[in-house]
């Protein structure tokens, strides 16, 4: 490290033992982790005494940021720091993290004090103590003590009703749940979230109504109880959204739900948007979302482009997708078959085999519009046949299929059932139609509406048309706007 190079440099060296300079070397990035964690007490301090709920946001931030840094001793000695050692909080807390050897302790114990100093009894510092005891014990892989740290932060949080503890409160809920989640539990705590969401809302609370919706919806999901999470979105209080992060997480969790009802068009808007709106270090998340929505336009009877399949960091996830779209695009049953059972283990995992069982009437659809296009009359014979059919009587079925397709629209034919043929129309022009006017239209509605929600998203300063700011005032209000678009760029990249 640069700086210890620099001290060894500017002072002479010291006659200690070589154990105790390497003990002191290592002592010096916990130091450093402690002072930060400090630094951050103070910014939530003087968040909780401004009432100003951005500066608790970017307290969890930075966070975020020291989270693999993070050690037992650290964060021991911040309990020590930033709670009275008599109170209920602490001895609870001390009691979860685990004990590390007594020669780091007494290094630390003899590192000069830092000047900083808050004020104890606030329930900020209290609940961001939970907050940060909870991620590392889960990031440490203790869960047990993770899930009795969970509980007690939870039952803690029923007795508060702070505007600034909300931000915290929601990044509570989230762990609370996730740790639950990684024990393969989360029907425990159904009903103490439904209690949460009761009470968020009484309180007012919108952006822990948001966590608790979602966490809700995705509670219900995990258990495939898609009726009920339909019923508790539809019955939730509408508000506008105050976190991207959660507003595409619903949209996530609302296109699942509508493509399980067959409504495909309204679970491909949902998920595509949430895909687009994600930011891009959230990866993982928007492979799920283009996983999900390349199954739902293949259902629609659409053929994702190659783009898709090709975006940076995808490619090998969204690989059986990629395949399988290839099968439907060629109509080809038996190739559709062949890649279905070759990735069936990673269509369980996505959860989307069930769907991809829905896709086979899809295959042989585009098949058959395949075959009518190359053909003006065929014999149910031989559709049977280029469709692959094994049934025991492949020409009835292929009967069946043709005239539900004539029937659905999907091909322009008759059926002349004396002598068992097929024959086709010829093409008519499409610009004679009113399908380009729809298309038009509904991209000028997406235009419309990704231009009124970046108006929305605009803020103006205050009484801006009405007064003339000096020079002074306009450098510290560009100031301000800079701090505010940094914060804003980072809360994107948070959560995922």
């Amino acid at each position: 490290m640069p700086e210890d190079v620099q001290m060894n440099d500017s002072e002479p060296q010291p006659a200690a033992p070589v154990p105790v300079a390497a003990a002191a070397a290592a002592a010096a990035p916990a130091l450093s982790t402690l002072h930060h964690l400090k630094e951050i007490a103070t910014v939530i301090e003087a968040g909780s005494l401004s009432k100003e709920v951005r500066r608790i946001s970017r307290a969890f931030r930075l966070t975020v940021a020291l989270r693999r840094r993070l050690a037992a001793r650290d964060v021991s000695a911040f309990l020590a720091f930033a709670l009275p050692a008599s109170s209920e909080a602490y001895g609870r807390l001390t009691a979860l993290v685990p004990k590390e050897d007594d020669t780091e302790m007494d290094v630390d114990a003899a590192a000069p004090a830092t000047q900083i100093s808050i004020k104890h009894g606030l329930p900020e510092i209290e609940i961001f103590c939970y907050l940060l005891v909870l991620i590392f014990l889960i990031d440490q892989k203790k869960y047990d003590e993770a899930k009795a740290c969970a509980n007690v932060s939870i039952a803690r949080l029923k007795n508060l009703n702070r505007r600034t503890v909300d931000v915290l409160a929601s990044r509570l809920y989230f762990y609370y749940s996730y740790v639950y989640e990684l024990t393969n539990s989360l029907a425990e705590i159904r009903g103490t979230l439904l209690a949460l969401h009761r009470m968020a809302t009484l309180h007012r609370d919108e952006l822990g109504q948001e966590t608790l919706l979602n966490l809700l919806l995705r509670n219900y999901l995990h258990y495939n109880l898609y009726d009920q999470a339909e019923k508790l979105r539809s019955k939730a209080p509408r508000f506008e959204a105050h976190s991207n992060q959660q507003f595409c997480r619903y949209l996530f969790y609302l296109g699942k739900i509508r493509t399980i009802q067959l409504e495909y068009t309204d679970a491909k808007e949902s998920l595509l948007q949430a895909a687009r709106k994600a930011p891009t270090t959230a990866r993982g998340f928007r492979i799920q979302c283009n996983k999900w929505a390349i199954i739902v336009r293949l259902l629609l009877g659409e053929i994702p482009e190659r783009t898709v399949f090709m975006q940076k960091g995808m490619k090998k996830a969204l690989t059986p997708y990629f395949e399988l779209t290839n099968a439907v695009r060629v109509g080809d049953l038996e190739l559709f078959r062949a890649v279905a059972d070759k990735f069936a283990s990673t269509f369980s995992a996505d959860r989307t085999r069930n769907l991809i069982v829905r896709l086979r009437h899809n295959v042989i659809r585009t098949g058959l519009r395949n075959i009518s296009i190359s053909y003006s009359r065929i014999s149910l014979a031989d559709i049977a046949k280029k469709l692959r059919l094994d049934s025991e009587n492949p020409i009835a079925d292929a009967e069946s299929i043709v005239a539900k397709a004539i029937r659905d629209g999907a091909i322009d034919a008759t059926i002349d059932h004396a002598n068992g043929w097929m024959v086709s129309k010829e093409t008519g022009d499409v610009y004679s139609t009113n399908e380009p006017q729809i298309a038009f239209n509904s991209r000028i509605a997406f235009c419309l509406n990704m231009h009124n929600e970046a108006v929305k998203a605009m803020r103006f300063p205050p009484n801006s048309h009405k007064e003339k700011e000096s020079a002074e005032k306009r450098r510290e209000r560009l100031q301000q706007e800079e701090e505010l678009a940094k914060h804003m760029a980072e809360e994107d990249d948070d959560d995922f």
